[in-house]
């Protein structure tokens, strides 16, 4: 009976020994896929998440800035065929 719990004691620590292992291996293995997805990535002039935020909220700001001036240039349209213009009021003062 001894025999067989050194044997199993023995193959548990070459399991847990083979297991350590395995996991530096898995650890090494990520690092050099991310690696290496990094480098894929740098070569694609992809953007990163912060400049992509920025440029974002760039386009935020000048799409109200163009809906506010819209609406500014919409009124001055509507002011301007409301009220005849001076040039206009003068040559028909001068044909009376």
């Amino acid at each position: 009976m001894q025999t067989d719990n050194r044997l199993l004691d023995d193959l548990a620590r070459v399991a847990t020994g083979a297991l350590g292992t395995l996991q530096g291996v898995r650890g090494e293995v990520e690092n050099r896929l991310r690696d290496q997805f990094e480098r894929v990535l740098a070569n694609m002039d992809m953007v990163t998440r912060e400049e992509f935020d920025a440029v974002k909220a760039m386009a935020a700001t000048a799409r109200t800035e163009n809906e506010a001036l819209r609406a500014r240039l919409d009124a001055m349209e509507a002011a301007m065929t409301k009220k005849p213009s001076k040039a206009k009021a003068k040559a028909a003062d001068k044909t009376d």
